[in-house]
């Protein structure tokens, strides 16, 4: 009868132990968090389980946890990961990072690794082959030649492809994606610029574009790997289980449209010195890029990655930025306004009427407040809306706090955009004119902004090279449909982020277009 009445009393107290030790640790980390706005840290799990929560509005959480803790906060993934962050949205830290102190905080192993088939390329190498491939991309994008070839292909895109297309669907009165027709223009305008061949994406019955949908999903598997333990994504990898699964079949489209380009190239013949695309500058130039293949030469890995980084670094910043600004243009009809007032000189000097109006980028290029609409867009929506860099030696920042040599900064640039202590308390308007100042003439110049509190474009050392390019289309684009056309969101649509690396708009941009009284017609 007491062996009977001991077992009971084990049986009671063994499942209530195990019930209340981690019941225990559970109610120590929420006093430890007494703010609710904060992400709790909970026992053997850390932040984990507040980031899946979270995961649909990641960025808005974000914004809204360093909006709480005054722009830094540190956060900690499962004691047994590499999961240790300081995110920073303080314009000093990010120039000390960034700048000051820049040789201290590289792009790192961690994130070659979570890139995969971009390791060794510029975007992800730090240190001296870094600076080799930035000498000699920079060399590429600043020839004439090249230059006056971009504008060619954005402005012939936009004539032939965008106006034409744009006018049928205004025609036909029938709402569409404009997300999905932005991101076929800019991949026609990035294969032309990197191959000198046009794919003919930008048509209103072409089926689904693998190579995009893979650059896609190499971006949103990137943005998972950021999110979770190495080991996790690792063995997700290797099981071939979870967003892992498809990212193997992704990463050999590219590669595969990637090899095709070149070797095509190459068997063909042509003088690499007729062209002046990308590719050709390569060919001509860099012997050491290919592989003695007997009859022909052969691409190396290398060199595939190269080409396949230029893809995504031409390719994926506008192709995401253009939607967002034709979003902000179409739900602020007072800034189209304005924008067409400061093209209205151009067209009559033209001497155009009853036309679509193609715009050059070489007379965009002094525009100021289309500028200050392109450059207000991306503030709101940048492109790339994390940056990562790892530590290599422990550091304090400017703002007192210390970062030591295991942890990870991440400065989130969408939430920096929506600080009332970089930007002023209507950081979360579409407001051009926060970029413009007049001078005692009545003159109106664009406003100086650091580009360590705009980190669109990045800041020091790893500024980026394309600026100049993705500015041009982007104004070119712009300026078209602005001029020709008045757009229309659907109502109701819903207008998300995208999980991914790159800031993409995850249910497309559905809008109705009607013409402009005069204008659009081809």
């Amino acid at each position: 009868m007491q062996q009977m009445a001991l077992l009971s009393v084990e049986q009671l107290v063994l499942p209530s132990v195990v019930l209340l030790i981690p019941l225990y640790l559970y109610i120590k980390s929420r006093r430890s968090n007494n703010n609710p706005l904060l992400p709790t840290n909970w026992p053997i799990l850390g932040v984990l389980p507040s980031i899946a929560a979270n995961r649909h509005s990641f960025h808005d959480f974000v914004t809204s946890v360093l909006t709480t803790t005054k722009l830094n906060f540190r956060v900690r993934g499962p004691p047994w990961t590499n999961m240790r962050f300081f995110l920073t949205c303080d314009p000093e830290n990010v120039r000390h990072i960034f700048t000051t102190n820049f040789a201290n905080y590289p792009k790192g192993g961690d994130f070659a690794a979570v890139f995969g088939i971009l390791e060794g390329t510029i975007f992800t190498a730090d240190g001296e082959p870094w600076r080799r491939q930035r000498a000699r991309i920079h060399h590429v994008f600043t020839r004439p030649s090249f230059l006056a070839f971009m504008s060619c292909t954005c402005r012939d895109k936009v004539a032939h492809g965008l106006l034409p297309l744009l006018s049928r669907m205004a025609a036909a009165g029938a709402p569409f994606d404009m997300d999905d027709m932005l991101g076929r223009l800019v991949l026609d305008m990035t294969a032309t610029l990197v191959f000198g061949e046009d794919p003919l994406c930008l048509s209103a019955d072409k089926p689904a574009v693998p190579v995009a949908a893979a650059m896609d999903a190499v971006m949103e598997v990137a943005f998972f790997r950021h999110t979770v333990p190495t080991a996790c994504w690792k063995a997700m990898r290797r099981l071939g289980i979870g967003p892992e699964r498809n990212v193997a079949a992704a990463e050999a489209v590219l590669w595969d449209f990637v090899s095709e380009k070149i070797r095509r190239r190459i068997a063909a013949g042509v003088p690499a010195a007729v062209h002046v695309d990308i590719l050709s500058h390569y060919i001509d130039d860099d012997p050491d890029f290919f592989e003695d293949g007997g009859a022909a030469r052969e691409p190396t890995d290398f060199l595939l990655r190269t080409f396949i980084n230029f893809m995504v670094a031409l390719r994926d910043p506008v192709g995401a930025a253009l939607p967002w600004l034709v979003y902000s243009l179409a739900t602020h009809p007072r800034v189209v306004s304005t924008v067409r007032e400061e093209l209205a000189p151009i067209v009559a000097n033209d001497g155009r009427a009853m036309a679509a109006v193609v715009f050059e980028p070489e007379k965009l290029r002094g525009l100021v407040y289309l500028r200050a609409a392109v450059l207000e867009s991306l503030r709101l929506y940048p492109p790339g809306p994390i940056e990562r860099k790892a530590v290599v030696a422990d550091d304090v920042l400017p703002s007192g706090h210390a970062v030591c040599a295991v942890e990870t900064v991440l400065v989130p640039v969408y939430s920096m955009g929506r600080m009332e202590s970089v930007w002023g308390e209507d950081c979360r308007e579409y407001r051009p004119e926060r970029w413009i100042s007049t001078s005692e003439d009545g003159a109106c110049r664009l406003r100086f902004v650091p580009s360590y509190k705009f980190l669109s474009f990045n800041t020091g050392p790893r500024s980026c090279l394309g600026k100049g390019i993705a500015m041009a289309q982007m104004m070119t684009v712009a300026a078209a449909v602005a001029w020709n056309f008045d757009v229309e969101v659907v109502e109701g649509h819903a207008v998300e982020h995208k999980l991914s690396v790159v800031l993409q708009m995850k249910n497309g941009l559905m809008v109705k277009v009607k013409r402009r009284e005069g204008y659009g017609v081809i």
